[in-house]
């Protein structure tokens, strides 16, 4: 089938790409011409694991191509996929302009019946706006001579996760389509055949609440999680622990229940402060959604008190930060929480070093007056304190003998819980975890008993 997905940002380069190969021919229409030039060369403008790798096969293939134009984008498909972005409004909204500006260059490019997919994130009745464009935008000439209805919308959401969004495209829990005809449900079951999975079926509306509707319940067991790590901290208890108990009841289950420094992204922020829009507009009251926005900020301000309260003053101290990312494998700085967290600290004074594995192309972009290092044991040096805040592989591999040896004080600030407390004491550093509590010092930790061994001499 012939499909366009119009926006090749994260969402829309892995599901044009993702499409390809599983044997469609897909056009990528992206409005940046920098971007388009840079995949017309080869280029994947973002990091997922495995992409640019399949990327590359589709292209040589002849399956995958990109485009600067809608409209001619549109003429050439059968299906058009709309993955713009959707920011939050100061007021928590789902700022829709991008959506609306796709609709209506979309209908100026009908030549033929269209399915035109929401593949964004959007409140629900957004179906309904975008179906009102199209008809008021085609050319009168083209809805007169048009045979039967001139074109369909459906709702198909996504729920890629950053750093595994391949596998979760290829291997999908489930397919959502909302559709109201039959056409565009046969069109659609087409599409995704040569993947096996459950497939449901809805209407529009309900296809845009259950994304709305999961990412906000993940976001609730993250908060969860991290209201907990609060009580640990304070009667003694490890969180870890408390967790895994909790995620041994199938009803409960481990996902999302790893207490860190805070939820963030491109999706969790957006799509609760939406939703909890959404609820207004409609008449309720969603406090259970403030209330997991609000511990989500507080995490992040409680994790600045705890370093200021073991540092005790923050001005000129030289504070060291493992990762940036808002998650390992993605170079995404989306509502990091590093960002709020680094901001806090040097609106106290703090110098701050800084280390990512990926981001950091994507982090001077947004931090000032971070000095960014090239490895993990470069950033050591100097540093009053570690501040780990995103859980990369390579993270949990350190030697701490070397990374000892260049600091100023021995202390780590563990934003991710990576590492066993009881071993990083044995190595002369002052160790704090998230809600780790008493239990901390029975040695329960992720890191690599590989990390701990002396370092090599060169």
């Amino acid at each position: 089938m012939k499909i366009a997905i119009i926006g090749s940002g994260y969402v829309g380069l892995v599901t044009g790409v993702c499409l390809s190969n599983i044997g469609h021919t897909v056009i990528c229409v992206d409005n940046d011409p920098d971007k388009i030039k840079r995949l017309k060369s080869g280029e994947a403008t973002i990091y997922e694991p495995g992409l640019q790798d399949l990327m590359t096969r589709q292209m040589r293939k002849k399956k995958l191509s990109f485009s600067g134009s809608i409209r001619e984008a549109t003429r050439q498909s059968d299906v058009i996929f709309i993955a713009v972005g959707t920011p939050s409004k100061k007021n928590g909204d789902a700022d829709l302009t991008y959506v609306e500006n796709v609709a209506r260059e979309i209908a100026l490019g009908m030549n033929s019946y269209k399915l035109i997919v929401e593949k964004s994130t959007v409140p629900a009745e957004t179906g309904k706006r975008i179906e009102r464009t199209i008809q008021l935008n085609m050319p009168r000439k083209f809805k007169a001579n048009c045979d039967g209805a001139p074109f369909d919308v459906a709702s198909n959401p996504e729920f890629l996760r950053e750093g595994s969004a391949i596998e979760d495209f290829m291997n999908p829990d489930r397919i959502v389509i909302g559709v109201e005809s039959k056409r565009a449900e046969e069109l659609l079951r087409e599409i995704y055949k040569p993947l096996k999975t459950h497939i449901v079926v809805t209407n529009i509306s309900s296809a845009e609440m259950i994304k709305h509707a999961s990412n906000s319940f993940l976001a609730t067991k993250i908060s969860f999680a991290n209201a907990l790590s609060q009580i640990c901290d304070r009667v003694g208890a490890d969180i870890l622990k408390v967790t895994e108990g909790m995620g041994l009841d199938k009803r409960i289950g481990p996902s999302f229940l790893n207490a860190g420094v805070g939820f963030g992204g491109s999706c969790f922020p957006k799509d609760v402060d939406a939703f909890i829009r959404l609820s207004e507009k409609s008449g309720y009251d969603f406090g259970l959604l403030k209330a997991v926005r609000a511990a989500n900020d507080d995490q992040k301000n409680s994790f600045v008190r705890l370093i200021e309260d073991k540092l005790w003053i923050l001005k000129n101290k030289v504070i060291g930060c493992l990762g940036l990312a808002f998650k390992p494998n993605t170079d995404d700085m989306r509502n990091a929480p590093s960002v709020d967290i680094i901001g806090l600290l040097q609106n106290e004074g703090a110098h701050i070093k800084a280390y990512d594995p990926q981001a950091m192309e994507n982090a001077k972009k947004i931090l000032q007056d971070v000095t960014l290092c090239p490895d993990p044991y470069t950033l050591a040096k100097g540093c009053d304190c570690l501040v780990v805040l995103t859980e990369w592989d390579e993270f949990r591999k350190l030697d701490f003998k070397k990374i000892r040896k260049g600091m100023r004080q021995a202390m780590i600030f563990d934003g991710r819980n990576l590492y066993a407390k009881d071993n990083l004491r044995e190595l002369g550093f002052e160790y704090y975890g998230i809600g780790r509590g008493a239990g901390a010092a029975e040695g329960i930790g992720r890191v690599s008993p590989a990390a701990l061994q002396p370092a090599r001499k060169d």
